[in-house]
């Protein structure tokens, strides 16, 4: 997250959200934020989120996620925020919500995820 600009603004158990401002190094030709960078943020906020319900020493990888992109990414800011909808000792589904922020209206949702990921215990070279 460090690398696009991006910083967690509220962490809690199942929930997390991830704010990050415009930045036009982050767009596609169009000048929106590109749908890469949409999918790479509501990956980190779900799996922040799922990490939140697992043990220490327990880590994540995700194995599947769907993006819905509704609305052009155009803001002065991004709001991504992450849910766990199902925990579990093995598997994990997450859901998660974007949002542009301008200074001239409400919060518009630019996009959705459902993400699941694997729950790894005792894997080399994967730590918790």
């Amino acid at each position: 997250m460090r690398t696009i600009g991006a910083e967690l603004t509220r962490v809690e158990q199942g929930t997390v959200e991830i704010e990050l401002p415009f930045d036009a190094k982050l767009t596609q030709q169009h000048g929106l934020l590109h749908a890469g960078i949409i999918s790479a943020a509501l990956d980190a906020a779900g799996t922040y989120a799922a990490y939140s319900v697992i043990d220490p020493d327990a880590s994540l990888l995700t194995i599947e996620f769907k993006v819905n992109l509704l609305s052009p990414g155009r803001g002065e800011r991004f709001l991504f925020r992450g849910e766990v909808t199902k925990p579990g000792t093995t598997i994990i589904v997450s859901d998660g919500r974007a949002y542009a922020i301008r200074h001239d209206g409400p919060a518009k949702l630019i996009a959705s995820m459902t993400a699941t990921m694997m729950v790894v215990r005792g894997r080399e070279g994967i730590e918790g």
